[in-house]
């Protein structure tokens, strides 16, 4: 019997929120056990930090990104940041939790997703974090998928299969971070996954630039609106929807200039029109559509961006709390199961999931 390990997963993504920190007792396969969550908000300060090296990363040229010295100063100062940050979220869940951790999962923060060209950026130094934390760390998971010829993305459905053990299918796992990505589950037995298209991260950057507030709570403001389904339209002509999977795209992939014409209201409830349309485009791609979809991420908490998924793909729409996952620490909690298989050599992608040649081990070890 493989010995369960006691692991951490650190993640924050695309996502301009914060940090997620969740511990999990693992073997890596389906032995899954959730032992704590602890979240860290991201400041004022923090989101400047993190939006200038996004705004650096979006104009510089690609050969930039190939040794950590010549990335923008931007992204030099985020990457500080981020590592900093994460081992200060480290310590604040040690401080309450004081678990015996044996491995951490740790994912940073990406700041350029281009698996065309070849490349994906996550910033956050894992050696650093290791000799902070002083415990064995698990970074850099897209690189390898990337580099045998797949998208580095999404990385998480192998663990939403493990978790969705026992679920009559078809079933899809949606999750709904900065960028959306499913994981369709089917009753052979197979999986497919890819990025949908945008999913919080339009909104929440709409609504902190038209009201200041840092989300639309509870959807609330995108309630008081009517969508644009001139703008909507216009939005979903983007060529990325008519990609056969598997796929990814960048946070930055969307222009949201269609919206800048309309009121604060009118632009939240268009654009999360916009994400539960192409969720719904997504659901087109396959011959035997789910019958329940399972929302996890931040997403599951807007009640409007609910709605509009259940109104526009037809398909059951279900928040993962109700089956007992910890939905706003799942992506922590499966790179913390990600880290568990790197370390058994065991696949953290398959062509299914990311259009990799072959099954790859993803990450890298960096030792305190």
């Amino acid at each position: 019997m493989t010995k369960l390990q006691t692991v951490l997963g650190l993640m924050s993504g695309t996502s301009m929120d914060g940090i997620d920190v969740a511990a999990i007792e693992t073997d890596g396969e389906n032995a899954i056990h959730a032992l704590a969550q602890f979240y860290v908000p991201y400041d004022t300060a923090a989101h400047r930090i993190l939006e200038a090296a996004l705004t650096a990363a979006r104009n510089v040229e690609l050969s930039c990104w190939h040794a950590r010295d010549q990335w923008p100063d931007a992204v030099r100062d985020a990457d500080q940041f981020v590592t900093e940050a994460h081992g200060a979220a480290v310590a604040g869940f040690q401080a309450l939790h004081g678990l015996n951790v044996e491995l951490v999962g740790f994912h940073g923060h990406t700041v350029l997703h281009r698996p065309d060209a070849g490349i994906t950026v996550q910033i956050g130094d894992p050696q650093a974090l290791a000799q902070h934390t002083g415990c064995p760390v698990i970074g850099q998971f897209r690189q390898a998928d990337v580099a045998q010829g797949g998208q580095g993305a999404p990385l998480a459905p192998l663990f939403h299969r493990a978790r969705a053990t026992g679920l009559a299918r078809p079933v899809a796992v949606l999750n709904l971070g900065g960028v959306g990505n499913i994981t369709v589950l089917g009753a052979d037995g197979q999986i497919c996954a890819f990025d949908t298209g945008p999913g919080n991260a339009l909104i929440d950057d709409w609504v902190r630039g038209a009201t200041g507030a840092r989300y639309d709570e509870d959807g609330a403001l995108a309630a008081r609106g009517l969508v644009d389904g001139q703008v909507l339209a216009q939005l979903m002509t983007h060529p990325f929807f008519d990609l056969a999977p598997p796929k990814s795209l960048d946070r930055l992939a969307f222009d949201p200039a269609p919206v800048a014409a309309l009121s604060a209201a009118d632009g939240a409830a268009t654009l999360t029109a916009f994400t539960a349309a192409s969720v719904a485009r997504a659901l087109e791609f396959f011959e035997q559509p789910p019958e329940r979809l399972i929302v996890c991420g931040g997403g599951r908490h807007n009640a409007a961006l609910m709605r509009a998924l259940g109104d526009r793909s037809g398909v059951r729409v279900e928040n993962c709390d109700a089956l007992g996952w910890a939905g706003d620490a799942l992506e922590a909690e499966a790179f913390a199961w990600l880290a568990a298989r790197h370390v058994r050599g065991l696949p953290t992608s398959v062509p299914e999931t990311t259009g990799v040649v072959a099954p790859t081990v993803g990450g890298q070890l960096f030792q305190p």
